[in-house]
């Protein structure tokens, strides 16, 4: 430094030419997004929705927020950043639909130690697809570059997300003794249970770039990045089509075990059959590899179910047909039952693994 040329932003580490770069890149990404009620332009002090002309008349908002959690670490050691913006509003918008919310928009936070802009504009891209998919627009975002506190390359994702419900349609409702449970395919691991997934490949003699073990033609990371399954659309059509779906279950951290409960009324119980479960080769690979016990993988992995479904039994033909309708395929695996004593969740057959 010299006499005549004072310290700077950039000299500090922080690039405000690369953040403006990347925000000129992602406009017409974002702009891709949108729908009724928002223009999804970016560059102002905040977003707007206007709820009138998105067509609601007696509408609960509902809100959520998740990040990815520890597979970003692969993205980034992978150098394969296309996808996990998918995960990200994944992660979000199925727990709105959960409440029977359609989602309407959708925020971003991203926070860097030294920002690139092409790695930047490749994530929104994937938070784009992802908002796409789920119908919602992408309103604004922030994006943060913080060196000493990230190292360079290093960054962290974290997802808002505000859908809406008109007043009567808010789930769950009325669960009751002898509903009927259905059981949703996941794509993959999802975005939970990543610590485990990552100290299991860092025991193994196997490197990104390799061929994964479990998917042919991949290789581990990409095998290991498959993006969350967005269910929102398939859902919304569904909760059209039929009156009789009672609650959703979004299967995140926690596996079935925490997360089951939360759609449960004082008690009453949940009983899964888990030889129903078409489990991917992941999980028998993530089980074996790992020496993992089963009840370890159902509290730490959705282990192939990523939504689950609750119906009346009188109505589960109704009920089956509106999903299969709607795309998806469902499988009957399970029913509600009492609880007793402080268990909630009860399990009979094994996960094939």
């Amino acid at each position: 430094m010299t006499p005549d040329k004072g310290l700077t932003y950039a000299d500090a580490g922080v690039d405000i030419d690369a953040g403006n770069a990347m925000v000129d890149k992602i406009k017409p990404l974002v702009r891709a997004t949108r729908r009724p009620g928002a223009d999804a332009e970016i560059g102002g002090f905040g977003g707007l929705f206007d709820l009138k002309a998105a067509g609601f008349s007696d509408p609960i908002l509902v809100g959520a927020n998740d990040g990815v959690g520890t597979k970003v670490k692969i993205a980034i050691e992978s150098g394969l950043h296309a996808t996990i913006g998918i995960d990200l509003v994944a992660m979000c918008v199925n727990d709105l639909i959960v409440q029977g919310a359609e989602p309407l928009f959708f925020l971003d936070y991203y926070a860097t130690g030294k920002l690139d802009p092409a790695v930047g504009a490749e994530i929104v891209a994937g938070i784009a697809r992802g908002c796409i998919e789920a119908g919602a627009a992408l309103i604004g975002g922030e994006t943060a570059e913080m060196p000493g506190l990230y190292s360079e390359g290093d960054y962290d994702l974290a997802g808002f997300a505000v859908g809406a419900v008109e007043r009567g349609a808010l789930l769950p409702k009325d669960v009751a003794l002898g509903d009927v449970v259905f059981g949703l395919p996941a794509s993959g691991v999802h975005s939970n249970g990543f610590s485990l997934v990552r100290k299991i490949v860092a025991a193994s003699t196997l490197k990104w770039a390799d061929d994964a073990p479990f998917a042919a033609g991949q290789t581990l990371a990409q095998a290991l990045l498959t993006p969350t399954r967005i269910y929102v659309k398939p859902l919304l059509q569904a909760l059209k089509d039929t009156a009789s779906i009672k609650a959703l279950a979004h299967i995140t951290g926690g596996g079935f075990v925490d997360n089951l409960p939360r759609i449960l009324p004082d008690g009453l119980g949940i009983s899964l059959d888990l030889g129903k479960i078409a489990v991917p080769p992941v999980f028998r690979w993530l089980a074996a590899k790992g020496n993992i016990a089963e009840a370890e993988m159902l509290r730490t992995f959705n282990c192939g179910i990523g939504m689950v479904v609750v119906a009346a039994a009188s109505q589960k033909t109704e009920v089956e047909a509106a999903l299969r309708r709607a795309g998806e395929d469902p499988i009957l695996f399970g029913g509600i039952v009492q609880a007793r004593d402080d268990r909630r969740v009860f399990f009979s057959g094994r996960l094939d693994l």
